[in-house]
């Protein structure tokens, strides 16, 4: 446990954390959620309708786009105007699983809420900020539903929210900036909810495989760094 992380943080300390809501006059439900040097703008938009597939079956759906701006990294990163790219598409997926996994879409009644996540600045952990703020972004739009009589009751069933983990020089780090990430032995990130489930775990060794042991302990980190989002997710939404 001797590695020393570029920023002073302790191995099981998060990066300072802000989640503003209400950002947006426009959607129904929005947040800004800053984790670090990243930013994400996140916004929920309700749709009288669902995609054909879920058509006529009186149920709703959730899903979620995600976007990063060419200049929030610090090269410009190519604007995505045709088809997003392949890690685009695989990151606006897990946002819509991680989302839908905590809505009784039954509830929703046959509407479909869509998430856009906007990355205005990157410093690592995007995905996971962007399943953070989306959760805010999705209670403050289902909040406005139930206040304006159009469903009778709020169809989330739990907080979610995600970080990530890694191990470097064989020590387990919890939420991990780009200068760590890019340099980690394994880089994991981890969904759960405010029930203490997992909804997904993406683990992957870029270098040397790591054991059973290290597992458990990446997480014990991670339950102590989402505990401390759902606090932060909270504080948003009192």
């Amino acid at each position: 446990m001797n590695y020393q992380r570029l920023d002073g943080r302790a191995v099981d300390q998060i990066r300072n954390t802000k989640i503003t809501p209400n950002i947006s006059p426009y959607a129904e439900g929005s947040a800004l959620i800053e984790v670090g040097g990243t930013k994400v703008i996140c916004t929920a938009s309700v749709e009288d309708r669902v995609p054909m597939f879920m058509r006529n079956k009186g149920i709703g759906w959730v899903t979620a786009e995600y976007a990063m701006l060419p200049r929030a990294t610090n090269t410009r990163t190519q604007r995505e105007s045709q088809r997003p790219s392949g890690r685009t598409q695989e990151i606006q997926r897990l946002i819509g699983r991680s989302l839908r996994a905590v809505v009784d879409t039954a509830l929703l009644g046959e509407r479909q809420v869509m998430l856009d996540c906007d990355v205005i600045q990157a410093d690592g952990g995007t995905r996971c900020a962007s399943i953070t703020g989306a959760y805010v972004a999705l209670a403050l739009a289902c909040r406005r539903l139930v206040k304006n009589g159009i469903i009778k009751t709020s169809p989330i069933l739990s907080e979610v929210a995600a970080v990530s983990v890694g191990i470097i020089e064989g020590t387990p780090i919890l939420d991990l900036a780009y200068a760590e990430d890019s340099v980690a032995d394994v880089d994991m990130n981890i969904v759960c909810t405010g029930r203490g489930q997992f909804i997904e775990i993406q683990g992957t060794a870029e270098r040397e495989p790591f054991s059973r042991e290290q597992m458990d302990e990446m997480l014990l980190l991670a339950e102590k760094g989402v505990n401390e989002l759902f606090g932060t997710q909270r504080v948003a939404l009192a």
